[in-house]
């Protein structure tokens, strides 16, 4: 097991190097520049020369390459060139509470929901519990989160008036983000986990188990529901990143200053350095989080690590 982590650490290094070099060169191929926004229309040639010389713009692009690397090195990810010369890291730090406090409430009310469906799903197949399930996944898959969102908007917020409408005023602002984000996750543990119990329990030692004699509740808790919770956390690691690093569309309908907003902002304007550091930040997180969903299967299942440990990984 220490091999395979000390390996996936080097891989993780390679990657974040390989993501950061393919960003900088996709930012500087995109059309336009920081400069098209109505405040530096006005700007003559010069100023805007100036301006350039002053971001480092000016620059061969190996030289800015460079310098960009070595600055991320030491955890510096540049000055935004619209939020007032504030530090990348500044904007990115700030916003992340509000999108984190909507994806953990999402994550853990849908996964806690769905979970609980699909297990009872899998004990009660073919009964009114499997049906609602089996509706409620299609429904969690099939509609987008922006029309949920817009729905409890329009009724709970607007018709009923129980919430707000919007804005990030209170931790009342975060209810119905995160109601709108939990179908996701919520639909899917619910279909993967009763997928794979209902495989389990068809297993001849699960039948051999029953014939022993052992209670139904020692039955699901040690021999069904701990083979069939592997795929859940497979999935769960996606799904934990897109819902804490923020719903562009959620965010935007309710009006969240999170890292969805900021995302959607610096691409409108432009921004480089905001943009490259949220790609960053983005793709940091969810490697660590695979990288944590991957030590966590040998955990779950003891025969995943020996395997691991057998091969040399």
């Amino acid at each position: 097991m220490g091999k395979y982590i000390v390996k996936r650490i080097v891989y993780i290094i390679l990657t974040m190097w390989l993501i950061a070099t393919v960003t900088f060169v996709l930012m500087k191929l995109m059309p336009g520049t920081p400069f098209n926004q109505e405040r530096f229309v006005k700007l003559t040639a010069a100023q805007q020369a100036a301006v350039m010389a002053q971001y480092g713009l000016d620059k061969p692009l190996s030289a800015q390459y460079l310098q960009y690397m070595g600055k991320m090195l030491h955890g510096d990810l540049g000055i935004s060139f619209t939020y007032n010369n504030r530090k990348v890291s500044e904007l990115i730090t700030r916003r992340i509470p509000p999108s984190a406090l909507i994806g953990g409430q999402a994550i853990l009310v849908g996964l806690a929901i769905g979970l609980s469906l699909g297990i009872i799903a899998a004990w009660r197949h073919n009964g009114v519990i499997d049906n609602i399930t089996m509706v409620v996944a299609v429904l969690g898959v099939s509609v987008p989160n922006f029309v949920v969102a817009a729905l409890l908007q329009y009724f709970i917020g607007l018709k009923l008036g129980i919430l707000p409408i919007a804005f990030w005023e209170s931790w009342a602002c975060s209810i119905m983000p995160s109601i709108a984000l939990c179908f996701a996750p919520l639909s899917s543990s619910a279909r993967f986990i009763r997928t794979e119990m209902l495989d389990v329990l068809s297993q001849d030692y699960i039948i051999t188990a029953r014939s022993k004699g052992i209670s139904q509740v020692r039955l699901l808790m040690k021999h069904t529901l701990r083979n069939s919770i592997i795929p859940v956390v497979t999935i769960s690691g996606p799904l934990i990143v897109g819902l804490m690093t923020g719903s562009l569309a959620v965010e935007s309908i309710f009006a969240i200053p999170g890292i969805g907003s900021l995302f959607t902002d610096s691409v409108r304007n432009n921004d480089y350095p905001v943009i490259m550091g949220l790609t960053i930040f983005f793709s940091l997180f969810y490697i660590t989080v695979m990288f944590i969903v991957d030590v966590a299967y040998g955990f779950i299942d003891p025969r995943i690590r020996l395997a691991g440990d057998n091969s040399g990984a």
